[in-house]
């Protein structure tokens, strides 16, 4: 199996890619700064330079032709700007997903975040309502295209060692989650096909991935 991952030196990407190498697949990650590749080849994938933000849908499309599956990773990160939400963790996401139905790869896991119908919550930072909008907004994108999507929002991310268990379903309580985790249930996802066209949310907790 060849999988292609937007956001290929984001932390969970590289968690993905070194379960990718490891179980003797392959991983194709799109990255925006050359400067990471070596980290990206450290994790056993294969680098590639593209910015999301500059790239067409052909350009993408080319770096997904023959790919059996494809993870949106990307995000604009903590302390990125409202415009950089809207750039890459919502139409990022978009041109990520056009350019998969125009290679032809069907599989499609985006990372999205829970929280994502509270945006207009006033409790809600304004930052951060910025961010769960856009990721929102992306989501709809997904599910109007003809792919078999799974979305997955993870609880709040942490670096902290894979438990290698869960709590995964459409609605659970709010919770932290390794990001290794993240990375274990996006692989295992990808096998599920009875995942396709759900969304879920997902924390640490007591189910063995």
């Amino acid at each position: 199996m060849r999988i292609v991952i937007a956001g290929g030196h984001g932390k969970i990407a590289l968690e993905l890619e070194r379960l990718i190498s490891a179980r003797g697949d392959a991983a194709t990650a799109l990255v925006r700064n050359p400067a990471h590749f070596t980290d990206v080849w450290t994790a056993g994938a294969v680098p590639v330079h593209c910015d999301l933000e500059a790239a067409d849908v052909a350009a993408v499309a080319e770096y997904l032709t023959g790919a059996d599956a494809a993870v949106f990773a990307a995000g604009a990160g903590a302390g990125s700007g409202p415009e950089r939400k809207e750039t890459v963790d919502k139409a990022a996401a978009a041109l990520f997903a056009a350019a998969a139905q125009r290679a032809g790869v069907r599989r499609f896991v985006q990372i999205s975040s829970m929280g994502v119908d509270q945006a207009d919550d006033p409790s809600v930072a304004p930052e951060f309502a910025v961010y769960l909008r856009a990721k929102g907004a992306a989501e709809e994108d997904l599910r109007a295209r003809d792919l078999d999507w799974t979305i997955l929002r993870p609880g709040a991310l942490t670096d902290e060692p894979a438990r290698g268990t869960v709590a995964l379903g459409e609605t659970v309580d709010r919770g932290s989650i390794p990001r290794a985790d993240v990375a274990a249930v996006i692989l295992a996802l990808i096998d599920r096909p009875e995942t396709v066209g759900r969304t879920l949310e997902v924390v640490g907790g007591d189910d063995p991935i």
